[in-house]
């Protein structure tokens, strides 16, 4: 499908997401927040993921990240936007982290101007409840814009990054590394639940810290099992 054709499917189909999700846009404007963790939310500054802003995800580990990403964009309750170069989310494996394949959208933009378009356009949208966007690298300016836009629009903005030594400043309300660690109680073919480390690097109006979280895929709920504060990422790279 040419570009055309593509940006007019996804207008239609916006459309009639903006048609039918008034309600839902309204209960989640109420609701604020995204729930996490009891420990985590309790140490953001508005006691959950803050809805209406951008968020940055770096991966040390993609697959890690990507189920990180996949739980935020579960909660987020509507329909969520996934854009990228050549975006290779498997929808069934993300719904083990909660995300619903029904309210599941794969943008593909391969031009990194394309991507920040329609990431900013999802943001400014009442219909979507939330968009991830896969990108390498973004300049201040183009990551202020999205903040404003999801701070029009209501949903919640997220940047998948790979992990570097010098990822650079963020307009970002918060910033996370998420690495992965072993499974526990899995036996040879099954690794158990999803063990992640999670690093709150940034935070406006908060402190860093950092958590050993667990995700249990049956009860679909994240429990954490240490609250500290990170070490330097130099430190922590060397080790």
């Amino acid at each position: 499908m040419d570009r055309p054709a593509l940006m007019a499917a996804l207008r239609a189909r916006i459309g009639r997401l903006e048609r039918g999700g008034a309600a839902a846009a309204l209960a989640r404007a109420e609701a604020g927040t995204i729930p996490l963790a009891d420990s985590i939310d309790a140490t953001l500054p508005d006691g959950g993921l803050a809805r209406a802003g951008l968020h940055e995800i770096l991966a040390a580990e993609p697959g890690a990240a990507t189920g990180f990403a996949s739980l935020i964009l579960g909660r987020a309750n509507g329909p969520v936007l996934w854009i990228g170069p050549d975006p290779d989310a498997w929808p069934s494996g993300l719904a083990r982290y909660g995300l619903s394949p029904a309210n599941l959208v794969m943008v593909r933009a391969p031009r990194p101007a394309d991507a920040l378009w329609a990431m900013e356009e999802a943001l400014r949208c009442p219909a979507i409840a939330g968009a991830l966007l896969t990108l390498s690298d973004i300049d201040l300016t183009a990551a202020r814009r999205l903040q404003l836009a999801a701070e029009a629009g209501g949903a919640l903005g997220l940047l998948l990054r790979p992990d570097t030594e010098e990822p650079g400043p963020s307009a970002a309300l918060t910033r996370w590394r998420v690495n992965a660690l072993p499974g526990l109680g899995g036996t040879q073919h099954n690794l158990g639940d999803p063990r992640w480390s999670l690093d709150l690097l940034r935070c406006r109006s908060g402190q860093p810290r950092t958590w050993t979280a667990t995700w249990r895929t049956t009860l679909d709920r994240l429990d954490t099992e240490g609250d500290t504060t990170p070490m330097p990422a130099t430190r922590r790279r060397r080790a």
